[in-house]
């Protein structure tokens, strides 16, 4: 459907909806993340089951296409691709998003409303309505905004996990604007060491205050199972060795070895480097059967979209 109604009325010949469609050998980017060291190749992210948050691969060539036909209101080179009131709906508010005050260096970023529309986050800046996007997956990050006052589309597409992608657009932004010169990429940059440097004091906050030597209140063999959430579906904790190993039904990437934290908490360490580990806590019925497995992320820096403190596991049948 995408390509059919979308891409191809476009003129998007570089843009597929899936890794699978890119043949051997094509000039495809390789994605790359830090883990904890130097800049290195990671594993193409696993997203068969979430297509429509991240399944695109395109160019900036294509990807400018797509921004035309934005600004244009689904019109391309004489072809309309959808009703320009649709536009309007898109970017409509339909969901306000509430305002918090920045960190001091990034107060001239703080809009004054912000939104989330049809696919598009909605804020205004130096007095024009933006029109804006992220993307994300392991060792990939983007960002798209458009000026529609202006006629301006940006877009960044990186292959490395940092934060320069945002440093840039904002950097050219100001520029099309006219607004003073700030440096960006300095301000940023230095947040995320803070954001680094609190991970790591929170870790040693977490190690001092940890009672390994108690619990778990079962035996490994009584956890193992297989355990079912309404929202995601399916993980296994399988016995390997002398400890539990986590699989996700639907996130072959995400296999983690769990190592006993304290109590009848454990640590998931994923096997994946650049997946944040998360903790899993066993919750016991009357009986001393397993009631339910929660979840939440160890580091205070952990994406909101690995969503493990919306999951609840409970024991399958």
């Amino acid at each position: 459907f995408v390509t059919h109604r979308i891409l191809e009325p476009i003129g998007m010949s570089e843009t597929v909806t899936n890794l699978t469609a890119i043949a051997a050998g094509e000039n495809l980017a390789s994605p790359h993340g830090t883990l904890g060291g130097p800049m290195q190749v990671v594993p193409f992210d696993s997203v068969d089951n979430i297509e429509a948050a991240g399944g695109v691969v395109s160019s900036v060539a294509d990807w400018s296409r797509w921004m035309l036909t934005q600004l244009d209101s689904g019109r391309i080179a004489g072809t309309t691709v959808w009703p320009s009131a649709q536009t309007r709906e898109l970017w409509s508010p339909g969901i306000p998003v509430p305002i918090g005050d920045p960190p001091p260096p990034l107060l001239p970023l703080r809009p004054n409303f912000s939104a989330y529309g049809l696919g598009w986050s909605l804020r205004d800046y130096r007095g024009v309505k933006l029109v804006t996007h992220d993307g994300g997956l392991a060792g990939m990050l983007s960002r798209t905004i458009l000026v529609p006052e202006k006629r301006l589309g940006i877009v960044i597409f990186t292959n490395g996990e940092t934060l320069t992608y945002q440093a840039l657009g904002w950097t050219v932004l100001d520029y099309y604007l006219g607004a003073p010169r700030t440096d960006w990429t300095s301000i940023i940059a230095t947040l995320g060491e803070q954001a680094q440097s609190t991970d790591r004091a929170f870790e040693d906050s977490i190690q001092a205050a940890r009672h390994a030597e108690i619990g778990p209140s079962l035996p490994l063999t009584r956890l193992a199972g297989r355990y079912t959430d309404e929202w995601y579906g399916d993980v296994t904790l399988a016995l390997e060795g002398d400890h539990l190993v986590l699989h996700w039904s639907h996130s072959p990437a995400l296999v983690a070895d769990l190592e006993h934290w304290q109590y009848d908490t454990f640590r998931a360490r994923m096997r994946t480097p650049n997946v944040a580990d998360a903790f899993l806590t066993f919750q016991l019925k009357y009986d001393g059967t397993v009631d339910r497995i929660t979840m939440a992320p160890v580091l205070p820096s952990t994406d909101f979209s690995f969503n493990y403190q919306d999951l609840v596991f409970r024991p399958g049948e």
